[in-house]
């Protein structure tokens, strides 16, 4: 039995050759646009505060110092800002997916078209990622309180500190479940989603029907996957990292000119170092997203050759897929 997964490696390259050359600013822009939101991991940040009595007066299970409420209600503020920093990102993220996938299927990119066309759905899969990502957060929150908690409250870690060491294999299949989840939510639920105009449920309805009859292409899509994103992040940390040392020679000239002559404890030096940080950073920021476009578009062709490969009913790249199978 021919894997798909085997197969399409080599044409997953062809087809993203095809896609993004001959290579334009404004094609590779837009592109950047949606993989800094597609290709970009979030995380929910938790907060816990804790009041106790003043120190002289500490009752076991206490933490032994006072927080000031306004350091407090900053505190909250902060997360609160977070939290919504995080979840506007993950929303637009979850419609970005959907504008990706239009993009290639059709050839052409399109940022207003295909956010127009799709925020509904993206929302749906927002919906779903926090069904899914909420508990894990849970899970995984509650299983660090385990050896967290003891510590900080003075009382016996012994059973607590158990109970952790128990539970890293169970958090750990979890995680693994959830990873496979996600994972396939994005690459195959979302072009089933786009295909039908239906909802995350849906399409995972499909495709799981698809998993059940050919469990083994779908199993050699994930091992074969997992092994080419570790290929691609060694090389991409490589090229990036080469990147990183050319661009910062001329920053440390630069500074080693201030330093010579305002010297960089002025006020000069420190606005002008601050500067360069902060211009570094933001060139690193562009290089590293601009060096995630071919990356995250061969991952997509790639998933998306392999599952129309795998069912015919489900391939969306329609009149494209001739164009790069032909020799």
């Amino acid at each position: 039995m021919a894997l798909h997964a085997v197969e399409n490696v080599e044409e997953a390259f062809d087809v993203t050759r095809e896609f993004l050359t001959p290579v334009t600013v404004r094609r590779w822009l837009k592109l950047a646009i949606v993989v800094f939101f597609v290709g970009s991991g979030v995380s929910f940040p938790t907060a816990q505060s804790n009041t106790s009595t003043p120190p002289g007066d500490v009752s076991p299970g206490e933490i032994p110092f006072n927080l000031p409420v306004d350091a407090v209600t900053l505190a909250v503020a902060v997360v609160a800002v977070g939290l919504l920093f995080v979840g506007i990102f993950a929303l637009i993220g979850a419609i970005m997916e959907f504008v990706l996938i239009e993009s290639l299927r059709t050839g052409e990119v399109s940022l207003r078209r295909y956010w127009r066309q799709r925020w509904r759905q993206g929302l749906r899969l927002f919906g779903f990622r926090l069904a899914i990502g909420l508990p894990m957060i849970a899970l995984f929150a509650g299983w660090l309180a385990l050896l967290i908690v003891p510590i900080l409250t003075g009382r016996d870690p012994t059973i607590p500190a158990t109970a952790f060491l128990v539970g890293i294999p169970v958090v750990f299949l979890i995680g693994v479940v959830y990873a496979l989840v996600s994972g396939l939510t994005t690459v195959f639920v979302v072009p089933l989603m786009i295909q039908a105009d239906s909802g995350v449920l849906a399409a995972w309805r499909r495709l799981w029907r698809s998993i059940k009859t050919a469990w083994k292409q779908y199993l050699a899509y994930i091992v074969i996957a997992f092994l080419l994103t570790i290929a691609a992040g060694i090389i991409t940390a490589i090229v990036v990292g080469v990147v990183a040392i050319v661009l910062l020679i001329p920053v440390l000239i630069a500074a080693a000119i201030t330093h010579v002559t305002v010297s960089l404890t002025s006020t000069v030096g420190v606005v002008v170092i601050v500067a360069l940080a902060i211009l570094f950073g933001l060139s690193m920021l562009v290089v590293g997203t601009l060096s995630q476009v071919p990356v995250v578009t061969y991952f997509r062709y790639y998933a998306l050759l392999v599952l129309g490969d795998i069912e015919e009913s489900f391939d969306i790249l329609g009149d494209r897929r001739p164009s790069i199978e032909d020799p």
